[in-house]
């Protein structure tokens, strides 16, 4: 037995429902979905069985199932609808991401995904979670946020710890990104061997002296 999901989801004026996996029913607008998704506009543009002949029906609604659950559903819908109906999640916890990542490509809506991507790369959570960070941008193929959060590992051992989203990458994956620290590794090792570099930038070794407290 399906449930309502919570506002703005549960509108009496909602033209079609959107279940979830776990059997939320979401109430909501199709021009909402059409103007964002052309996914969603072909969909809906498909000729629809007259009403009272339809299977998969509620309150007289036609009811569309899909794959994501009821939370990742919540979050991609709110971003469909504008600021004075529905707030937009912030997607501040790195286990939302892939989710909401997966179903935006795949309902074809680049805003969303580039939302998605934007929250992976947020300093707040790369300081934070970098390692889970790469994990989830190298899965999703994502080149620029892959070496932007690259980069933010350097802070961390050379060989992780366990962490949920290793699952995630490959072990060439994995090696890639062991051989970039080691290369790094030895790149600073090379610098502070000989610092002429640091002379012919500040003048003289001793007037940069803090540079190594």
């Amino acid at each position: 037995m399906s449930t309502c999901a919570s506002p703005p989801f549960d509108h009496p004026n909602a033209d079609i429902i959107i279940r979830s996996s776990d059997g939320i029913d979401f109430h909501v607008f199709k021009v909402f979905l059409t103007v964002a998704s052309s996914f969603f506009e072909t969909m809906f543009g498909l000729p629809q069985p007259a009403v009272g002949t339809r299977e998969n029906t509620r309150d007289d609604l036609p009811v569309v199932t899909v794959q994501e659950d009821n939370r990742t559903l919540d979050m991609f819908l709110r971003f469909f609808y504008p600021f004075t109906l529905a707030k937009h999640p912030s997607l501040s916890s790195l286990a939302d991401i892939p989710p909401v990542l997966k179903a935006a490509r795949k309902y074809s809506v680049d805003l969303i995904e580039s939302k998605a991507c934007q929250a992976l790369v947020n300093p707040k959570v790369l300081e934070a979670e970098p390692l889970r960070c790469f994990a989830i941008a190298r899965s999703a193929r994502l080149k620029h946020e892959a070496m932007t959060t690259a980069r933010y590992t350097l802070r961390e051992p050379l060989i992780p710890a366990w962490f949920a989203e290793i699952e995630l990458i490959t072990m060439s994956d994995l090696l890639a990104l062991l051989t970039y620290h080691k290369k790094c590794s030895t790149a600073v090792e090379s610098l502070l061997a000989n610092l002429d570099w640091v002379k012919s930038h500040y003048g003289s070794s001793s007037s940069s002296n803090w540079l190594f407290l």
